[in-house]
């Protein structure tokens, strides 16, 4: 198990984010994050991939410190993460940066698979570049892909409806319960109902602590009362 305790950060210029918070992320489950813009979502999950050091805290995996380590270390313990605005790579192919996740060549087979998990026509993308004449949209499927390939044991995706069609969501989120049934741990940042409605266990992050956390089926019918709703004003939720 992944555990947070009591984890604080502050911005360069000193302006807290996390402020003393403590969760759990089951084994082999699928675990959204969500809560109001700001609240620090996204920053506890860098924090999970090694990308931002805590100020204070401690960061267990199965009962070891990993602390200190930073995001290559995290790595190598299994932990990926897919940024929320995608890095491009020119001069690298969709087929490299694909490959490059899984750690080892693919065959065609398994790499059109995976494209296709994601919503991309496999002949269409897999020997273009990922540089500039992608679309945000696009970039972010081929990152979320590159995750796919690796197969880690925790898998980080921040926000990974944005930019995404209806249609190309709609394969995301078979992706995801198919990485659910070969076991592996998922942490998603979202506000998407329909990650809510496949997710095991729901942590909500507000004003940098966790305000809620528990299984779907306890968390999300307090998510949108009328006197407190952490989520944003244009959700549409039907429950």
């Amino acid at each position: 198990m992944l555990s947070l305790h009591d984890i604080y950060w502050s911005t360069p210029d000193g302006v807290p984010i996390l402020k003393g918070l403590s969760l759990d992320v089951p084994d082999g489950a699928l675990t959204v994050v969500t809560g109001p813009n700001g609240g620090g979502k996204t920053t506890t999950a860098k924090v999970i991939a090694g990308i931002v050091a805590p100020t204070s805290g401690t960061i267990m995996l199965d009962g070891v410190d990993v602390t200190d380590l930073d995001v290559t270390g995290r790595a190598r313990k299994g932990i990926s993460y897919s940024f929320q605005i995608p890095v491009r790579f020119k001069g690298i192919r969709v087929r490299d940066l694909i490959e490059l996740g899984a750690g080892h060549a693919l065959g065609e087979e398994e790499l059109c698979s995976t494209l296709s998990k994601v919503g991309l026509c496999p002949k269409d993308y897999k020997d273009r570049e990922v540089d500039a004449t992608l679309s945000g949209g696009e970039a972010k499927r081929i990152e979320i892909a590159s995750v796919l390939a690796r197969h880690s044991r925790i898998s980080i995706f921040d926000e990974p409806e944005a930019g995404i069609d209806l249609w190309s969501f709609n394969g995301l989120i078979e992706a995801f319960e198919e990485m659910k049934k070969e076991g592996g741990t998922q942490v998603i940042i979202s506000h998407q109902e329909r990650m809510f409605q496949i997710a095991d266990h729901i942590i909500v992050v507000e004003d940098g602590r966790v305000a809620r956390e528990g299984t779907r089926e306890e968390v999300l019918p307090t998510l949108f009362s009328f006197r407190h709703c952490p989520m944003d004003a244009s959700v549409e939720v039907r429950l």
